[in-house]
């Protein structure tokens, strides 16, 4: 039996509210019924700006709606700055959400996923809230993703520019790594485990503790660090809000950040409460040590000193002007010299936060949506540097190799027309950094004939590298707090992992150029044949020595780009051998 309708009625936001809703269904008791006496969610929102797409939002659910109404506007006004705001303006309207089917696990279930939609609409500034609600197996939360797409339709008929279609949230870096998802079981025990042993470090006034979780690409760490920033931010301990920090040197993934923190109003108390670790480390003492510092993507911290930042390991620093760090860490995703750590670093960091009880392993691959074989086939191809027949995969997923890059852009293009971007995301070309690219100069400036941009160029095909195209005024305006995958003209540029690392794919159509190699029946990375001079440059040892880690650093590249896509992989190789390899594994797999 189909869902019906939801019931969905705005009314203003005053004392007269509830009477107004009373009167705007006096021709229908039961739907009155349904609103006023049952469970209920509801968008409480007014414009920041007349002209500007700029919104203020609360979002709640309550079992009696007009007491909830009174509370809000008599009370909560006298004791929460926001809504003593909220009461003052005249433009505030209210949404009242109901269904014949809620009861108080899918209303808090529908709030959770308001609050996830909503917090990553660019038009929303400001987002009201104070918990994550998603809940458990209930009875009726097989009904929860059909009537909530019922829900967001039937807003998007109240304001289209507050409620914009599915597609466009669910392209954004914001909802990609929003707190408000719905963590696996995996995730949710991490979490718990977590917030406990911070709360226990905290009562007992200690410091200097490191809580260590690791996990591979995919394996959900980055909502997991996402939740975390957001109850740690929100939550008491010892009846005082803690003084919480998150750090990460990606500076795609610095953005997304701050527009959470921003929207949530996490950075109101708390300066700076999203920044990069040389900041953070010049701009604190080890005297006054801070509550919690979450790093997203330790392995990004630098393990040398470079001209803004004058120590020899931002861990160590940080370490010390905390009392707890949490670090989320991939050492496969470690990709400059400047980030490079040693093995025995590594075992070292791990042993610690094992005798201190405080280490946890995400194991859950939940990026791509393949068969555990096709998994197995990428790690096979990166890390054991063999190629063995491209298994078919029993989920669907769409692995294949091109035979030109011409083919590759053509099949990423077809993926990325609005039907299917509307359904399941982005689609992208990336490339390993093997072509010349020098941010922020143009190829003219170094006589490179009469190229406009920097190029990955293969015999006669050419795209240009990430972040270069042209845009007007007002796109780059649009554009500005956007990730480079969401940017609608980067379907014609090549990213790279610079500027795809932390986030996720339709479809990727991977390029691996020249140091990526085929030889006497391996896979054989070549620093010389590289443009990643990040990667393929001198490291200084921690015994002093100086050593070339390219041969370490390139496999983690590529493992970066071949993970980005949930539902397929288009790979080309420049290598004549590695590509007739790789053609030769597919043709197996497909004589099956």
């Amino acid at each position: 039996m189909s869902l019906k309708s939801p019931i969905i009625e705005e009314v203003k936001y005053d004392v007269d509210a509830i009477k107004t809703l009373k009167d705007n269904l006096k021709d229908d008791l039961g739907k009155q019924e349904l609103l006023l006496e049952y469970p209920t969610d509801y968008v409480i929102y007014s414009k920041q700006d007349k002209e500007a797409k700029a919104y203020e939002v609360y979002v709640g659910e309550t079992n009696n709606i007009g007491r909830r109404t009174l509370q809000h506007l008599n009370e909560d006004s006298k004791n929460r700055e926001d809504w003593n705001e909220l009461s003052k303006k005249s433009n505030v309207k209210m949404i009242v959400i109901g269904h014949e089917h809620f009861n108080k696990s899918l209303t808090l279930d529908i709030e959770n996923r308001l609050m996830l939609y909503l917090g990553s609409v660019n038009a929303v500034k400001k987002l009201d809230n104070r918990r994550t609600n998603s809940q458990n197996k209930y009875y009726t939360s097989d009904e929860m993703n059909p009537l909530f797409s019922k829900v967001w339709r039937k807003l998007r008929q109240k304001n289209n520019e507050l409620f914009p279609v599915e597609r466009v949230i669910r392209d954004s870096a914001i909802f990609k790594a929003s707190p408000f998802h719905s963590l696996t079981k995996e995730q949710d025990i991490s979490r718990e485990l977590i917030f406990e042993k911070v709360q226990k470090v905290i009562k007992e006034h200690k410091t200097g503790q490191l809580i260590f979780v690791e996990g591979e690409a995919g394996s959900g760490k980055t909502v997991l660090l996402s939740s975390l920033f957001y109850l740690l931010s929100t939550e008491a301990i010892n009846n005082k809000r803690l003084n919480n920090y998150l750090l990460v040197n990606h500076d795609q993934q610095l953005k997304v950040y701050k527009q959470i923190a921003t929207k949530l109003d996490l950075d109101s108390e708390v300066k700076d409460i999203v920044s990069k670790p040389t900041h953070f480390i010049n701009t604190h003492k080890s005297s006054d040590p801070v509550d919690v510092v979450l790093v997203d993507e330790a392995h990004l911290l630098w393990t040398q000193g470079k001209q803004s930042y004058r120590g020899n390991n931002q861990l160590e620093d940080i370490l010390k002007l905390a009392k707890v760090t949490i670090i989320i860490f991939d050492k496969h995703q470690i990709l400059t010299t400047e980030e490079y750590w040693e093995n025995s670093q590594i075992n070292n960091l791990r042993k610690k936060a094992i005798q201190q009880e405080n280490f946890i392993q995400l194991h859950n691959q939940m990026r791509m949506d393949a068969s555990p074989a096709t998994l197995h086939w990428i790690h096979d191809f990166v890390f054991s540097k063999k190629i063995s027949m491209i298994p078919k995969d029993d989920r669907g997923y769409d692995l294949r190799v091109m035979k030109s890059p011409q083919e590759l852009e053509l099949a990423i293009k077809k993926h990325a027309n609005e039907r299917e971007s509307i359904k399941n995301g982005l689609s992208r070309v990336l490339a390993t950094f093997d072509w010349e690219y020098v941010d922020k100069k143009s190829p003219d400036e170094k006589s490179l004939g009469k190229n406009k941009y920097w190029n990955v160029k293969v015999g006669k095909w050419k795209m240009p590298w990430n972040l270069q195209l042209n845009q007007t005024k007002t796109e780059k305006r649009k554009n500005r707090e956007l990730s480079w995958a969401e940017q609608p003209q980067t379907i014609n540029e090549v990213g790279s992992t610079y500027t795809i690392q932390g986030f996720d794919l339709n479809y990727s159509g991977v390029v691996i150029g020249p140091s990526v190699k085929y030889r006497n029946g391996k896979v054989i990375f070549d620093p010389d044949a590289s443009y990643n001079k990040k990667a393929v440059r001198n490291r200084t040892l921690s015994d002093g020595s100086k050593a070339k880690v390219g041969e370490e650093l390139l496999p983690n590249e590529l493992n970066v780009l071949l993970t980005r896509g949930v539902n397929g992989l288009y790979i080309y190789a420049v290598d004549p051998e590695l590509q007739e390899k790789l053609l030769q594994s597919q043709v197996e797999r497909d004589d099956l």
